[in-house]
Formats: structure tokens, sequence, C-alpha cells
């Protein structure tokens, strides 16, 4: 079965082509087999007056990339590029488009509609729709890939992946906010949680490296990229996570502020003379690790620590400083645990940042080992870095969306085809 993996943001278009026919996963590199990731690209600065196209055409171990420049006007003519590369006689890897099985789109915003995947229909589109005010700047283009995809592949069916299905099983006292409860019942104040595809993805693949069944496990899987979440899963589960009503709370990220008192924003409307507009730019786009040190880069930030910067220091203390609480917070919730699992760029990467979160955790059995921790940096691959004495397995595992959504895509089909 060939899948395309749709994700449209608000001036970009990420796609990836993948086999999913007899593909097996390596599970220590978290991939399928390197013949099955067939080509992946982007489009970027879409309804700009210069857009850029990258492909890569995946063969084997060896990577083709392919750059086309030029106006590209909007998301339609984004895809029209996109399907001309995979079929392109240079660039390349299907003869046709009806090669294709099924396409599968990440849509961030599923509200409470939304439990699991599904065959986009015409209800489906009209519920992504109804839950624009949730996500204004991801659902739109979300759609808008949806229908460029139906119309581009008329007879091919489409599934909708959402971000938030991974935390509906969250209980009411854990996503409930303590404002006036109409709150709820007429806006939908409450909740949602990001970044579950990737979550979902890590703690299935823990199950697998720590030899259990899922629903055997109380993980605490730590996301941590630009943004960051963080999820308390019990026994398969997810119970808890970091990430709000929206993307901005929990601990801090590369730009956005995580959890702060709320009077806060009152107070500088008051006194500052931004709007409200502008004051949630700066929450989003101008404060955590950036608005305490100018940098939003982990690795820009140890380079500055490195040379005495003290802002670059602060600001790598409270990220971790905030983390770690979030882990403390989450054992409590879960009584025991089983395994921490890192994943994304910082959480993948940071060996340094690894090691401050988790020290001074040995109460609660949680030991990293320096050396474990260490000895595969800069290889992507998943690995324990726990040691010996820890009770609490800890574990790096690349995150791979794609794959995850793949993975949805192809159940989804089997299913209406029994």
């Amino acid at each position: 079965m060939i899948v395309l993996i749709i994700n449209a943001g608000s001036s970009s278009l990420k796609y990836q082509l993948l086999n999913m026919v007899n593909s097996s996963v390596d599970i220590v590199n978290n991939a399928v087999e390197t013949d099955s990731v067939m080509a992946s690209g982007i489009v970027e600065r879409i309804g700009e007056p210069q857009g850029k196209l990258t492909h890569k055409k995946i063969s084997g171990k060896d990577n083709t990339k392919f750059v086309k420049e030029q106006e590209i006007k909007d998301h339609g003519i984004a895809m029209h590029l996109a399907v001309a590369m995979l079929t392109d006689k240079a660039a390349g890897v299907i003869n046709s488009i009806n090669e294709i099985d099924a396409i599968g789109h990440r849509v961030v915003q599923g509200g409470e509609k939304f439990n699991s995947s599904i065959l986009i229909d015409h209800s489906v589109k009209k519920a992504i729709r109804a839950n624009y005010p949730l996500a204004p700047l991801h659902n739109p283009p979300n759609l808008t890939g949806i229908e460029v995809a139906e119309s581009l592949f008329p007879s091919i069916p489409n599934i909708a992946v959402f971000d938030t299905e991974f935390h509906q099983t969250i209980p009411q006292k854990a996503f409930m906010y303590a404002l006036p409860y109409e709150f709820y019942e007429q806006f939908r104040v409450r909740r949602y949680g990001f970044h579950g595809t990737s979550h979902k993805f890590v703690s299935n693949s823990a199950a697998v490296l720590m030899k259990s069944k899922k629903d055997k496990l109380n993980l605490i899987t730590v996301h941590l990229g630009n943004g960051c979440s963080i999820c308390a899963i019990e026994k398969g589960r997810c119970v808890d996570t970091s990430m709000g009503m929206t993307p901005l709370a929990g601990v801090m990220m590369g730009t956005r502020t995580g959890d702060i008192d709320p009077a806060i924003q009152k107070y500088l409307l008051d006194y500052t003379g931004f709007n409200a507009e502008e004051l949630d730019n700066v929450f989003n786009k101008k404060s955590g690790l950036k608005g305490i040190c100018g940098m939003n880069d982990m690795r820009d930030i140890h380079a500055a620590v490195n040379t005495g910067n003290e802002l670059a220091k602060l600001a790598l203390e409270m990220f971790t400083y905030q983390i770690k609480k979030y882990i403390g917070a989450y054992f409590a919730v879960l009584g025991h645990v089983d395994g921490i699992i890192f994943t994304a760029g910082i959480g993948e990467n940071d060996t340094i940042a690894r090691e401050m979160i988790c020290s001074n955790l040995t109460g609660l059995g949680i030991e990293l080992d320096p050396v474990k921790n260490r000895e595969g940096e800069g290889i992507s691959e998943s690995r324990a870095i726990h040691s010996e004495s820890s009770s609490v397995e800890i574990w790096v595992i690349p995150t791979n969306e794609e794959l995850q959504i793949a993975r949805e895509v192809t159940h989804i089909i089997k299913k209406t085809q029994k």
C-alpha cells in the first residue's frame, strides 16, 4: 500500500510518500525499511513572492535533493508542484498518481468529536471547520490540504489523523479548568493537548523496546523541540498532558511562555500599551527561551553558556527545572513509573538538557547513566540511557509522526476493505 502523508501549515506544506506493503519497522532506528520511504518534501513560503520546494528522492541510503523556487500563490499550486515531483522523470518515484492508495492528513484540532483517525467525508470536514476557533492557525490550512487533495485525487480515500486524539482518554478531573462550568459547555474551554501522534508513536515503540505490552506500562513521554509537551501514560492511555486548550501551556518552549499567572496578561495590557493581539504574539513568538536570552535554538544557548552568558545559563536552568517539575507531578499522578521517554529535537539530541532534567531524581528511582547518555550523541536511534541501579528505565526514542500517520491510514483502509 502506497500512502501519501500531507501536513499543511499556514504557509507551508510537508509531504512524504511511503510504501507500507510488506514493510517492517526497525525499532532501534524507529523507521520503516529504507525502501519504504520513497520520497519526502516541503513547500515553503506559500503566498509570498518567492516560494521554495525542496524534494528528496529516497533510494536505499541515498537521498537525491531537488530544489525549485518560484511564486507559489496557494496550497493548491503547492500540492500540484509536490505531485509533479512525485511523478517527475528525474525526481519522481511513481509513474502515476493512480499508484497512490490512500492519503493521510495531519489535523491539529479534533475537539471532543474525534478519539481516533477517520475516513474523511463531508461530516468530518464540517467538524474540522467547526474547530477553527480552537486552532485558528492550523485547522484552516489542514482543511485546505484535504480539499486540494480531494480535487487532485478524486478516487483516493483521505484519512484525518488528529493531534488531539491520543489525549481524549484524559479524565475530566484533569482536562477541566476551574472556570465557570458553562465556559466548558458553551465555549468548549478545556485542556486538549497536542503532539499526540508523537506521544503515541514513542509510547508504542517503548513497549517493544522494554519487551512489554503497552497496557502493562506506565510511562512519562517528554517531547522536547521548539514546542514542548509532556504526557502521563497509564497502561497505554494518556491520563494527563502539559499543553492545554492551546499549545501555549505547559513548560517554557523555544518562543512560547508555557504556564504563567493568567493575571499577568491584564497587568501587561494595563501598563505596556500592548493590545491583546500584540501581547498574544509576544507570548507565542517572543517568549520562552528566546524571551529570556534572545535565542531559541538550544545549540546556540549551550554555546553561549560556554562563553559565560548568564542569561543563556538562566534560560537553560529554567527550561530543565520546569520539565523536572512536570516529571515529578506525573510520577504522583501515575503512582509508579516504568519508563521515561525523551523524544523530538532537544529530547533526542541534547545530552546536557537530559542530564540536568534527570539530576537529583534518585529518590524517585530515576538514575541516568552519564556515559550511556553521551555515547549516542549525534546518532538518531533508540537507546536506553538509565543506570543499572535505576528502577525507572530512561529511553531516547526518535519520533516519527509520518510513520505513525501512515500506520493509522493503513489500519483504516484495511478495516474498510473487510
